[in-house]
């Protein structure tokens, strides 16, 4: 199987291609159009600033390309962002993938950046097979996705808010699928396996 890996500047691109390792998935990190265009899956990992990883996007022409891709899609983290309509972090124009704005944590309650393990539940899609209700998985991040009719698993942080979205081929995690465990590695191997 072909897995491609986008490469830009904002993408946790080795701890990803661990995690595939673990699962017995090879992986190519490239930035090529044509690579990317014929791979079986993609992987659209993200860390960072919603913006400059967007000018990345741009500079390559990235963002275009993604946009038109057929086969399944897996947006992580800042790539679940990106595939949305727009983020508040700098005021960015997303990809506009998902009908969905990314928000930044504001009640004053609460640390922000959230860093570190929440339980994710409502599973709705073929990514979470042999996943259980309330799950846990790794986040670490300060803006997130608003729940829409595209989320597939939601999680609380003193906002309920989108874990996971899902529209056609495209799908997004919030979380670090890759540093989550066993259950990344399951939704990991999941995504993989999608038809």
């Amino acid at each position: 199987m072909n897995i491609s890996i986008i490469k830009y500047n904002a993408g946790n691109i080795q701890s990803v291609l661990y995690a595939l390792e673990r699962i017995g998935v090879s992986a190519t990190v490239t930035d090529d159009h044509e690579q990317i265009r014929s791979a079986d899956k993609v992987l659209f990992p993200g860390v960072g600033e919603a913006y400059s990883a967007m000018q990345s996007l741009k500079e390559k022409n990235i963002d275009q390309l993604i946009k038109e891709l057929k086969q399944p899609v897996l947006g992580i983290c800042v790539g679940l962002q990106l595939l949305c309509t727009h983020s508040e972090e700098r005021n960015t124009t997303g990809l506009g993938v998902f009908d969905v704005k990314v928000k930044r944590f504001s009640s004053p309650d609460l640390k922000v950046p959230q860093i570190g393990w929440n339980d994710i539940y409502k599973l709705k899609s073929g990514l979470f097979n042999e996943v259980k209700e309330n799950s846990y998985v790794y986040f670490v991040h300060s803006y997130y996705a608003e729940l829409s009719d595209l989320t597939i698993a939601t999680t609380n942080y003193g906002v309920e808010y989108s874990a996971a979205l899902r529209k056609d081929n495209f799908y997004g995690v919030q979380f670090h699928a890759e540093k989550s465990a066993d259950i990344g590695e399951q939704i990991l191997k999941n995504f993989i396996d999608l038809k």
